[in-house]
């Protein structure tokens, strides 16, 4: 008989669990509080309670072809960045394509969910929930946990002395919806992260003037990079990110702080970041620099106190005439389903096995499906680790001793410090491709870059020095799919073709420009491995 799941949330989280259970033989049921999927990327005109919630105007910070599931490309006419209209519609066709929307319970908010009475024997978890006013208790063989880390606004008044007599109006960023009611107002929006840029920029065109307020500063990039390839697809390649890890961390450090400022200088904007050696999640926003460049946006630091209707900045500079202040300072993670024994958060750290089971239970069988934020996509991410619960919920791989996962949250969270920083914002922080591959081992699907380049050569230079899409774990191992090939060779044409509306005499295909930055890179990586010889006979032969 198979094994039962409950899954909690369809989102793009959930509906990938959904999938992920099918394809292993387990029985999924997901519990949705709202009466559509999509999660984050379906937009209400009004704030849902539980449930994450997004302004009208959001286009994606990553492309297509980085945020697609690893075997389900997105259409070739989407262009290479979406609205968040274009997301919810890949999520809808996913769905349909798949046929899981019949393992959704809509409108079933999920209660509580505690180990069952004979849990240390069968790893049993029950769960109550409560539709239409009425409760039901069910138990699962597993459950996953696809809620989501953008539901509980973390808005710290306390460290904004005075904001309790302040006479204007103020929100979090996840109350905001539209720009319209900030027509001819002076507004502050403290925060730096995408939220912030992206709302600085929409309501700047309409307010008398708007404040940016940051403690740290930031870097900002452009969705475009050289010859206008999507940054993400351009920068996001194993042989970039196997170059950064082998250089010295002095080099690596100015490298990164060069191309930051490549395309202006942050520190003239007054954006550069208080502390260069972290690398905090950059904003990426086209326009927040011309913005500030042009006076519709002003950058000022840390808030020292409101008054009724001023704010006092660290610099001794004051804001008089403040009628509104949104505050996109970020979210703290909460499951108010689980009681503290089964998970603790602290600070927005949660004591997890790579970002996905609790080390400390009994039975492996509950897991968090999208706890990490990577400098990429999540939608991915989180598909590749339903695919490793699940091996795990049937018995087809095993997790390690109890000993060895909480030295490895401990080395993890050690090393997430030291890159990253110890904000609350930082807590889940990682980069794409390490994490990625991190995953990827448990499940036996990592590509093997010696081999593909020895078997198929086109393919393996591709993998290697192209841009790190999802195709790239579905081309071996579980789930082997036989269009990952395919999907990886044409991506680029893909990326490209939704923008060649006008048709003109000299083609101005980038593809070119690809081959001979594929070749850049394979002599870089030789003098690497010229280099790294060398010093390796030169240790032997002083041995």
């Amino acid at each position: 008989m198979a094994k039962t799941v409950a899954i909690i949330g369809a989102g793009c989280s959930g509906l990938a669990a959904i999938k992920c259970c099918l394809e292993d033989s387990l029985k999924p049921t997901c519990f949705e509080k709202s009466d559509d999927i999509g999660g984050l990327w379906r937009y209400t005109e009004m704030v849902e309670d539980g449930r994450a919630s997004l302004y009208s105007s959001v286009v994606t910070n990553v492309s297509k072809e980085m945020m697609c599931y690893t075997d389900f490309p997105m259409p070739e006419e989407f262009p290479a960045y979406l609205h968040n209209s274009k997301v919810l519609e890949y999520l809808k066709l996913y769905a349909e394509h798949f046929r899981l929307l019949k393992y959704i319970q809509f409108k079933t908010e999920v209660c509580i969910v505690t180990r069952s009475p004979d849990y240390s024997e069968t790893g049993q978890w029950e769960v109550i929930t409560k539709k239409n006013g009425v409760n039901k208790k069910e138990c699962f063989d597993a459950v996953l946990v696809c809620n989501g880390h953008h539901v509980d606004p973390y808005l710290p008044l306390e460290s904004f002395p005075g904001i309790d007599i302040f006479k204007g109006c103020y929100i979090h960023s996840r109350f905001y919806k539209k720009y319209e009611h900030y027509r001819g107002k002076t507004v502050l929006i403290v925060g730096i992260g995408n939220s912030a840029g992206d709302i600085a920029v929409e309501i700047s065109g309409i307010a008398k003037q708007v404040y940016v307020s940051t403690r740290k500063g930031t870097w900002v990039l452009s969705r475009i990079y050289h010859d206008g390839l999507p940054i993400d697809m351009a920068l996001t390649t194993r042989c970039g990110f196997w170059i950064s890890r082998s250089l010295p961390a002095g080099l690596l450090h100015k490298l990164h702080q060069k191309q930051m400022n490549s395309w202006f200088d942050h520190a003239n904007y007054g954006l550069q970041p208080e502390d260069t050696s972290f690398l905090k999640e950059p904003m990426v926003n086209d326009h927040f620099p011309s913005q500030i460049l042009c006076g519709a946006i002003r950058i000022k630091p840390h808030i020292r106190m409101f008054s009724e209707s001023s704010v006092l900045f660290e610099d001794g500079s004051i804001v008089d005439g403040l009628d509104e202040v949104i505050f996109a300072t970020g979210y703290s993670i909460s499951f108010p389903f689980l009681d503290d024994s089964i998970v603790r958060v602290n600070d927005n750290n949660v004591t997890l096995y790579k970002n996905v089971f609790p080390p400390h239970h009994e039975k492996p069988t509950l897991a968090f499906i999208g706890l990490v934020q990577p400098l990429g996509s999540l939608l991915p991410v989180s598909e590749l680790q339903v695919r490793w619960a699940t091996r795990i919920f049937k018995g087809a791989a095993r997790l390690p001793p109890v000993a060895k996962m909480e030295a490895h949250f401990k080395k993890s969270l050690e090393v997430r410090r030291k890159r990253f920083g110890k904000g609350k914002n930082q807590a889940l922080q990682t980069y794409f491709i390490e994490y990625m591959d991190e995953v990827a081992v448990e499940i036996g699907i990592r590509p093997n870059i010696m081999r593909l380049l020895i078997t198929d050569p086109k393919l393996g230079l591709m993998v290697f020095f192209g841009p790190c899409t999802p195709y790239q774990y579905r081309l071996t191992g579980p789930g082997k799919w036989s269009g990952a090939k395919n999907a990886i060779l044409s991506q680029w044409s893909r990326t490209l073709n939704p923008s060649r509306t006008r048709v003109v005499q000299k083609s101005t295909d980038s593809r070119p420009k690809i081959r001979r930055l594929f070749l850049l890179c394979g002599l870089t990586t030789a003098i690497f491995v010229g280099f790294y010889c060398v010093k390796f006979k030169t240790l032997r032969l002083r041995a």
